[in-house]
């Protein structure tokens, strides 16, 4: 696992706050499970809401994820007062989101100042059993935040 220096000594507070005042964020009911320099967790419940008709996730809800949590990560190498954006994400899904929840785990794979090349993994949780189901890379361009 690589290691990671946060320059910001709130990055968790940080993050939260920006992503979970998100109104996408608010809806979708996720909470983090850590957020760590370079890395985080996401716990999703499977909800009826959020379901294609076989009860699977729905495949644009994996991908929201995906995004949130590589996004996430990339968010705790940020510097105070900074945010980041995503400019461009790929996703394989590979197997049905099945379970009673999903764990997206997010991973910062190259960091600049402009740019955060990130990763995410989404396991579907099924009586305690991980199951991957998806996989995303994401880029993300670093942004002074606007007052």
């Amino acid at each position: 696992m690589q290691e990671f220096t946060a320059s910001n000594p709130d990055y968790d507070a940080h993050v939260q706050a920006a992503v979970l005042s998100m109104p996408a964020a608010r809806l979708l009911g996720f909470h983090y499970n850590y957020l760590k320099p370079g890395y985080c967790e996401i716990e999703q419940p499977t909800r009826k809401e959020l379901t294609q008709h076989n009860g699977y996730l729905q495949g644009g809800i994996i991908g929201t994820l995906a995004d949130f949590a590589a996004g996430s990560a990339a968010g705790t190498l940020l510097p105070p007062g900074w945010v980041n954006m995503t400019t461009d994400f790929t996703v394989k899904l590979i197997a049905p989101a099945d379970g009673e929840q999903v764990l997206a785990r997010g991973r910062v794979i190259s960091a600049t100042h402009n740019t955060t090349v990130a990763a995410a993994e989404l396991f579907a949780i099924k009586q305690g059993k991980e199951t991957l189901c998806a996989t995303a890379l994401v880029t993300l361009r670093n942004i002074p935040l606007r007052a």
